[in-house]
């Protein structure tokens, strides 16, 4: 099957959206399919307002539907609510082409704190540019049903998966934090406002906090947090290698979908601390972190959780089967229509 991705999150971002489409991709890739992406990188962009690091393609649905006419494919999946997906979106509907899309994230919720706005205007947008989707992707069942009750019934399940060969226990500590004040608590993710990071950095829990990852709120959080340990973005091995060094991993983000850092360091032995939200309350199970209100009691609570049992529950999700669900969704384009 010729599968079209197309995308407003690529490289050289680095989110949990950009990984997602990279495992998948190549997973199909080993199925047999053939994959296409249209992504920012392949046009004209300007910097996205109060998020510089991402960039707009300015593109056109003349420009977005003659690449995807060049490429013809059996199937189109519109991952992201941005200027490409609403030019393919465009495209298809005039056409009369099934797609597929994805609810990545919660912008209803994301855009409120970063705007101030009530969530209820940015759920309009969002059940317009899905409604007509043959399916939406969603993550959880939590997020299925969150959609659903916003009028968008038709959701798919697509799970995420672990790289097995990266995220596994007994790995060395990395060199930064292996000799910190324990506990290590550990963030990975954006540094970003709708991250919610402050809710961790303000915790009592004693011990050192680690701030794995790059974005608008760095700058700041530095200032404001001098004791913090900020490292940057980290990937891959080293990444890796900073899950085994922590004693767990919180999670403070209340607009996440899923969490990919969580089941990263599941597999890599290390609890987790969140809170009972969507995202943690589909993944974590009691014997492998916690989840409270309170956040620092759930950081108390998590450490206490056998990394062992940890590690054999991350190694549970797989991007085979996150594939295969992706695949499954899809609307074949009918040729006798597409021609």
């Amino acid at each position: 099957m010729r599968i079209l991705i197309v995308t407003d999150a690529w490289r050289p971002q680095v989110n949990g959206v950009v990984r997602t489409l990279e495992a998948v991709r190549a997973e199909l890739e080993r199925m047999g399919h053939g994959v296409t992406l249209i992504s920012p990188d392949q046009f004209a962009s300007v910097p996205c307002p109060t998020y510089p690091a991402i960039r707009l393609a300015l593109a056109s649905e003349r420009a977005v539907g003659e690449r995807i006419a060049a490429v013809a494919p059996d199937a189109i999946h519109i991952a992201t609510e941005g200027p490409l997906g609403l030019a393919a979106r465009r495209w298809c509907l005039k056409r009369k082409r099934p797609f597929t899309t994805a609810y990545h994230t919660q912008f209803p919720e994301y855009l409120a704190q970063r705007t101030g706005a009530p969530a209820a205007w940015f759920w309009r947008y969002i059940r317009w540019f899905h409604a007509p989707a043959h399916a939406v992707l969603a993550a959880t069942p939590t997020v299925a049903r969150t959609l659903a009750a916003h009028g968008l019934p038709h959701s798919r399940p697509w799970g995420r998966g672990v790289d097995l060969s990266l995220f596994r226990p007994g790995l060395a500590p990395h060199p930064r934090l292996a000799n910190l004040p324990r506990p290590i608590q550990l963030y990975v993710g954006r540094v970003s406002v709708e991250k919610n990071i402050e809710a961790f950095l303000e915790t009592g829990h004693p011990g050192s906090k680690v701030v794995v990852g790059d974005g608008p709120a760095l700058a700041t959080l530095k200032r404001r947090y001098p004791t913090v340990s900020f490292t940057g973005a980290m990937a891959g091995a080293e990444l890796a290698s900073a899950y085994a060094a922590a004693d767990v991993l919180v999670f403070p983000s209340r607009t996440d979908t899923f969490g990919l850092v969580m089941i990263e360091a599941l597999a890599c032995g290390t609890p987790v601390a969140a809170y009972p939200v969507p995202g943690p309350i589909d993944i974590l199970r009691d014997e492998v972190g916690c989840m409270n209100p309170d956040l620092s009691r759930a950081i108390g609570a998590a450490l206490t959780r056998d990394r062992a049992m940890c590690a054999v529950y991350g190694r549970s999700f797989s991007w085979e089967a996150s594939a295969r669900q992706f695949a499954d969704a899809l609307a074949p384009i009918d040729s006798t229509e597409a021609a």
